[in-house]
């Protein structure tokens, strides 16, 4: 790209995925400080990567329908950059690009595009099989000819209140020298929870070991339900955050951490951008192409077998990103097995 070059990102959502263009982010920052960055992000998830420096931020609101089309035209005028990174293939998103004046449009490679995003872009990635989510974003980079940064870095900024925050919040619970666990046990669909008594054992566990486990989540009923029934089901007191934090307090608190235990969710993807060890319980989706980045070593899957199992095909030879479906899947995870990964990552410490 050429020299103070405009660029666009458009990557509405996930949490997770989010996080992983933070990634992407920071390299163009580190390697090509001179680009001027633009970001249309989703409303929820601006909240959390919001005091990221030297980024223009436009947020698409997707609740508003029509209207978030006409915000978007209003804010970014007659524009005209000289990239933009089209990172997600939702037809939704699709549509959003349409409202971005670039000269190349970057899509992603023709096997991993669906919902005619082929048709809204005129660049495209190389193809890159079986690749993790956040290596496919870097795509997009090396596409444009951005330098890579090796090591993969996120160098994500906190306000200090929201750090301020977490120490006052941990400090009647936290001893001197304690280590802190959190367990963010709630994914987005129920079916890829794990079992309630299960995290309560885990949190004994640890607990037994001298360490303090907080419980962290988001305010959805499913959620709060679920951590107050690990709260029961536990012998030893916890401290329960779930549903009482901002995502940049949430980020605060994982960063404080020492050991996170988490299912496929968007904190699991905070935490390995904070830096923190991530134990990442998996059934449903292949850890390879979604799991905590940096932290793929300390998964719990058992996706593996049951992949192989419904479709009767190892994983390997299955289109990659194919999910396995059932309610009682995450119930095949055992507690040793759990166990067993939190003793690796506590005896290597």
């Amino acid at each position: 790209m050429n020299q103070n070059a405009k660029l666009c990102i458009l990557r509405l959502s996930a949490i997770g995925d989010v996080c992983h263009a933070v990634a992407l982010v920071n390299r163009i920052q580190t390697t090509r400080p001179d680009i001027q960055l633009t970001w249309v992000i989703g409303k929820v998830e601006y909240q959390l990567v919001k005091h990221l420096p030297n980024i223009r931020f436009v947020i698409f609101d997707k609740k508003q329908g029509k209207a978030a089309f006409k915000a978007l035209e209003a804010a970014l005028g007659n524009e005209q950059f000289d990239a933009l990174f089209v990172m997600q293939v939702a037809f939704r998103a699709n549509l959003v690009s349409r409202k971005i004046n670039a000269k190349k449009r970057y899509g992603f490679d023709w096997h991993r595009s669906k919902e005619l995003h082929w048709l809204f872009t005129n660049a495209h990635v190389s193809a890159h099989p079986q690749c993790h989510v956040l290596d496919g974003f870097m795509d997009f980079a090396d596409a444009a000819g951005i330098p890579p940064l090796d090591p993969v870095t996120w160098n994500f900024p906190l306000p200090e209140k929201d750090e301020s925050w977490v120490e006052n919040q941990l400090s009647p619970h936290l001893n001197t020298g304690q280590k802190l666990a959190v367990i963010n046990p709630a994914a987005s669909k129920k079916e890829r929870n794990w079992l309630s008594e299960n995290y309560a054992k885990i949190a004994d566990y640890l607990t037994e070991k001298g360490w303090l486990v907080v419980l962290s989540g988001g305010p959805a009923e499913m959620e709060i339900t679920l951590a107050e029934e690990i709260e029961k089901q536990a012998s030893q007191p916890l401290v329960n955050f779930v549903g009482k934090t901002s995502l940049p307090q949430l980020a605060a608190l994982l960063k404080r951490c020492n050991l996170v235990i988490a299912p496929d969710t968007g904190p699991a993807h905070i935490a390995a951008m904070m830096g923190c060890q991530v134990v990442g319980l998996y059934a449903h989706s292949n850890p390879r192409r979604t799991g905590p980045y940096h932290n793929l070593h300390n998964v719990v899957s058992v996706y593996d077998d049951v992949i192989a199992q419904q479709k009767g095909k190892p994983w390997m030879q299955l289109p990659w990103g194919t999910r396995a479906k059932g309610k009682e899947l995450m119930q095949k995870i055992t507690l040793d097995a759990v166990k067993d990964k939190i003793d690796n990552i506590v005896n290597c410490d």
